[in-house]
């Protein structure tokens, strides 16, 4: 696996989808959800998409922020390859949303903290950038890692 800092990213272009994507996860978070939101971005950078993770009120396993988003946007785009496009979500993806995001062809993901238990872009697994695969996604992390952090540590708390 490739090893991973949590610096802070210098390329603040991300930054507004990642506040937004930061409110819908704690706007699930205040609903019972894991903590968990996304923005899915066109190629020019105008928002074509946007979730939080739902997995409780839809009663459904794969209502991950991510799925949610990428399912949006596919509609909004009219298609299910999202090339061109960025995910921008607070949690490291896990193997399931890793590999929506390959079959998606969406350009790069954009997350804040790292998932040390299931992240599958660079932590426990490096799904998005596996050389065998179809698509090769590019990563960048640590964009408001501690927000993000943050919320999911508030959340588990009283859960644990």
């Amino acid at each position: 696996m490739s090893t991973h800092s949590d610096r802070a990213v210098v390329d603040r272009r991300y930054d507004p989808a990642m506040r937004r994507a930061l409110e819908l996860a704690a706007q699930a978070g205040r609903q019972g959800e894991v903590p968990v939101g996304a923005v899915v971005l066109g190629p020019h950078g105008e928002p074509l998409a946007e979730a939080a993770n739902a997995r409780q009120a839809e009663h459904d396993p794969t209502a991950h922020a991510e799925i949610r988003a990428l399912r949006a946007a596919g509609a909004a785009w009219g298609g299910s390859h999202l090339e061109g496009c960025t995910l921008v979500v607070t949690l490291e993806p896990c193997t399931m949303c890793a590999g929506a995001i390959v079959l998606a062809r969406v350009a790069r993901v954009v997350f804040a903290a790292w998932e040390p238990r299931t992240g599958a872009c660079g932590s426990v697994r490096d799904v998005v950038r596996d050389p065998r695969a179809n698509h090769v996604v590019e990563v960048v992390a640590g964009l408001r890692a501690e927000e993000s952090r943050a919320l999911l540590t508030e959340f588990f708390a009283p859960r644990r």
